[in-house]
């Protein structure tokens, strides 16, 4: 079931008037002197993880979408795996996907533009349904996303009765629609004890379900997903980076097989492993999870030295600068999600919420 779907140049969309008839001219995409000038102290935050050549290249995009944010009253969310000039150079809010969905909802801003893959566009839709959610790609999916339907959910409660269902935040907004309560990597724990019963079902990410197994007494019967970043690190990876430099401090996300996990010094959310990571004050980490999150880490921890093993999110990619400034200026592709759909998926997300608050 796809749900975010390209809107034509003429559809209108209940609520607010956003000006969606107005598509915007190209501006002028030539590195002058001016721009180097107006993006000279963004360039600051990134010059040792984006080389001096690719710059002329970038800056023109990036001074562009920056002034083009103010004119559509946008704001442009950012996850983690973003590549450093999307980062560090034209998001307003960046974090992992469920921060940046309710941070978006603090924004008065009209528009959003989601810096990542279409459950997460999803996801900031139902946490702000009054806004316009963009997309710069429409292609721009998550394996986790894509192993579970709504229907696969509905068969798993047939086969355990009476056993709440647990859904990882990556997810689509059909499965989000089906479950009892979501969670992050940060909070799968305290999500899945929170219920107080003996066993629950986890989907879609096996690795995840495993981790969170190791952490608590509560049965998890875990679906078969996989992120295909993290499932192509393995242990025996990790021992040859520790063989060649023991001081070496490996952070692992939870998506990452047992055998990795079991590898490192610390693992955790994106968020944890950031925090861990900047918390070095020095020496040689190795993240392993997305490639360019080491890059955003490194842009601000410049006295870390990162250890790239460089596995790169095919779907993240899809969203770069050109992209960005396109949708904001033809306001393509907006997502939408069935009212009905969308209570229902709003309401496993907010229980999540509502257990942190």
């Amino acid at each position: 079931m796809t749900l975010t779907i390209p809107a034509t140049k003429t559809a209108r969309m209940a609520g607010p008037d956003f000006g969606e008839n107005r598509v915007l001219p190209m501006p002028d995409l030539t590195y002058t002197p001016e721009v180097a000038a107006e993006t000279a102290h963004l360039y600051d935050r990134v010059k040792h993880v984006v080389p001096p050549v690719e710059w002329p290249f970038h800056a023109p995009y990036v001074a562009a979408i920056n002034r083009l944010k103010k004119e559509r009253d946008a704001v442009i969310l950012a996850h983690n795996y973003q590549t450093p000039e999307i980062y560090n150079c034209v998001a307003d809010v960046v974090g992992d996907s469920l921060q940046l969905a309710k941070l978006a909802a603090r924004s008065t801003a009209r528009i959003i533009v989601q810096g990542g893959v279409h459950f997460m566009a999803e996801t900031s839709k139902l946490l702000n349904p009054d806004k316009m959610v963009l997309i710069p790609d429409l292609k721009a999916g998550c394996s986790l996303a894509s192993s579970i339907t709504g229907a696969d959910i509905r068969r798993l409660r047939e086969a355990y009765p009476g056993v709440p269902v647990v859904a990882y935040v990556n997810t689509s907004a059909e499965v989000k629609a089906e479950v009892d309560i979501c969670c992050t990597s940060a909070n799968a724990v305290q999500v899945v004890e929170s219920l107080g019963v003996d066993r629950v079902l986890f989907v879609p990410d096996q690795y995840l379900a495993k981790y969170v197994a190791s952490k608590t007494k509560v049965q998890i019967i875990s679906w078969h997903g996989a992120c295909e970043v993290h499932e192509r690190f393995t242990g025996e990876e990790l021992r040859r980076y520790r063989e060649a430099d023991p001081s070496i401090r490996i952070i692992a996300h939870p998506e990452c097989p047992p055998d990795v996990i079991a590898e490192a010094d610390f693992t955790g959310s994106t968020a944890g492993m950031i925090d861990y990571a900047t918390a070095q004050k020095g020496g040689k980490v190795l993240l392993v999870t997305e490639c360019s999150m080491a890059d955003n880490v490194a842009a601000s921890a410049r006295d870390v030295e990162f250890v790239r093993p460089c596995n790169l999110c095919p779907h993240m990619k899809r969203i770069t600068l050109p992209k960005i400034l396109d949708s904001l200026l033809t306001l393509q592709h907006r997502v939408e999600i069935p009212e009905e759909l969308a209570v229902r998926a709003r309401r496993s997300v907010e229980r999540m919420i509502n257990l942190q608050n």
